[in-house]
């Protein structure tokens, strides 16, 4: 049999094709970007305004609000665009850029709510402790080395993937360029790039989400054992919150990469990728920082400094 090896220069991201009004989801897209960016970035003021918030903890936060700005950015304008246009295409380049940096940010989320977890740790059970583990040098190595390990992840991922030839088709089943449905266009055997998924991926993934859990099942234990009963109801608020948005994050990015490709569905990627792509990102902030007293205090206090009234 000939397969027409004919050199694909671009792709066409079919997104949610299979919605005829695609269009009108792009008002509903643009308000959840636009208030996920107004949110992380009103926590990265506070931090970076207010003395009172100048702890690890609101260091990891505002860190990782500043990614979560990143990471929504590097999917959605793209996505909102392709929802006004007839041709909704990106050049090889372009997706190539595309996976890189998502991979990258995707990466260094995992990493980075596994070191917010390991910093809840320390605070809730090893509180005597804390300032000396959690210094600031340790707390910068933390971030730093988030980064570096996601890049190192995202560059194999990423030369493995446009290393292959595509030669199927270049329409791409999904909204932005991931990794697992631009495998699906290659005419070659792409048991390497899978092994490649499960073996490193599932280091950067499934071992960060280890790390995570074991966190605060130490921390969740460490609350039945306190006397106070409004001890126990505030600092298990504020574990369940951080809990829910972890497994959200996981559980739709293990679905999205670590599944048989027998069971995957048209459609379906773009539907899973939404909840770590999008969802997360919009509801870090509020989870995160904008319930807690503190940060809205300190908020606050910036807003009636800054404005005129």
């Amino acid at each position: 049999m000939n397969i027409n090896h004919t050199t694909v220069m671009e792709f066409i991201l079919l997104g949610f094709s299979g919605l005829t009004d695609q269009v009108s989801l792009f008002p509903i897209f643009l308000c959840i970007y636009i208030i996920t960016l107004v949110g992380n970035l009103c926590i990265i003021i506070a931090y970076k305004l207010s003395p009172s918030l100048h702890t690890p903890m609101y260091f990891f936060l505002a860190n990782f609000s500043l990614l979560e700005i990143l990471y929504v950015s590097t999917t959605v304008p793209k996505m909102l665009s392709c929802l006004l246009s007839e041709r909704k295409v990106i050049s090889l380049s372009g997706c190539a850029i595309q996976m890189y940096c998502f991979v990258l940010l995707g990466g260094t989320e995992c990493y980075m709510l596994a070191a917010m977890a390991y910093d809840r740790y320390n605070a809730i059970c090893r509180p005597l402790m804390y300032t000396v583990i959690m210094r600031e040098i340790v707390c910068i190595q933390h971030i730093v080395g988030s980064y570096v390990i996601a890049a190192a992840n995202a560059l194999i991922h990423t030369a493995l993937t446009f290393s292959l030839q595509f030669c199927r088709s270049n329409k791409i089943d999904h909204f932005f360029c991931d990794v697992p449905p631009v495998l699906e266009l290659s005419c070659q055997d792409i048991w390497v790039n899978e092994l490649v998924i499960f073996v490193i991926g599932g280091c950067v993934v499934i071992g960060s989400f280890i790390v995570t859990m074991i966190s605060y099942i130490e921390i969740i234990s460490k609350i039945l054992k306190l006397q106070s009963a409004l001890g126990k109801k505030k600092t298990f608020a504020t574990c369940s919150s951080h809990l829910m948005v972890v497994i959200i994050f996981y559980g739709s990015t293990i679905s999205m990469y670590f599944r048989p490709r027998s069971s995957y569905k048209v459609g379906q990627n773009s539907v899973v990728s939404l909840m770590y792509t999008v969802i997360a990102p919009l509801l870090n902030p509020f989870i995160y920082s904008l319930r807690n007293k503190e940060v809205k205090t300190n908020i606050k206090n910036i807003f009636l400094r800054i404005l005129p009234f």
